[in-house]
């Protein structure tokens, strides 16, 4: 086994492992999710990385899990082990801080998961090869993977926007992740711009329009 694979199974094991303990100890669940007053009030900055070791049940582990292994590789490859775990642990400090920002006068905002971490991979994944063809579970179809990723954005943004009780997903956590892990390949291979400039572009419309709405038209949260 290559370091590169031992360091992402480490990675997987520790996640699995410590999001099971959370499944059964309510107190070590509750003290290490992200919460806004805890670490707004108390200072409890480490919830803002043992965030992402937590996951809501074994389906939301399972899928953060596949999704980071089946789109780990092309960033293994591109950048290699050190600079993936930079990209892994950012995105998820970017995802819960831009949430921090959203939800800093809703102190009782509660969140858990990978799901930012795991979306600057994929994101980032996309991308590098944004022509590339990517099939889900619940989508039995090849979809380019900037069609993809527009119409996520699109949604995840238009949810964020205009949420519903009970959603219980962390729109804002899968955004600041994803623009992450842009921001994070146009850094390190800003050629990958020009060459991709296009996709990312149409991409990144629903962001564009986000930014607007939250920091030019001051869209209450």
């Amino acid at each position: 086994m290559q370091n590169s694979d031992l360091f992402l199974t480490l990675l997987i094991l520790a996640t699995c492992g410590i999001s099971a303990v959370g499944f059964s100890n309510r107190l070590f669940f509750q003290r290490y999710q992200f919460h806004v007053g805890a670490i707004l009030r108390a200072r409890q900055y480490e919830r803002l990385i043992t965030s992402g070791f937590l996951h809501a049940d074994w389906t939301h582990l399972l899928f953060n899990m596949l999704t980071l292994y089946f789109f780990h590789e092309i960033i293994l490859v591109l950048y290699g082990p050190i600079w993936f775990f930079a990209l892994y642990f950012g995105a998820l400090l970017a995802s819960n801080l831009f949430s921090l920002l959203l939800y800093r006068n809703r102190p009782s905002y509660a969140a858990i998961g990978a799901s930012g971490a795991v979306s600057g991979i994929l994101f980032a994944s996309i991308a590098i090869a944004p022509e590339m063809m990517i099939r889900f579970l619940f989508i039995p179809i090849d979809i380019p993977a900037w069609l993809f990723a527009t119409g996520y954005f699109a949604y995840s943004v238009y949810m964020m926007l205009n949420p519903r009780p009970h959603d219980n997903i962390g729109h804002a956590a899968h955004l600041g992740g994803a623009v992450f892990g842009f921001a994070f390949v146009i850094a390190m291979t800003p050629q990958l711009l020009s060459a991709n400039g296009l996709y990312i572009g149409i991409m990144s419309l629903p962001l564009l329009y986000m930014g607007f709405e939250l920091f030019l038209n001051k869209k209450r949260r």
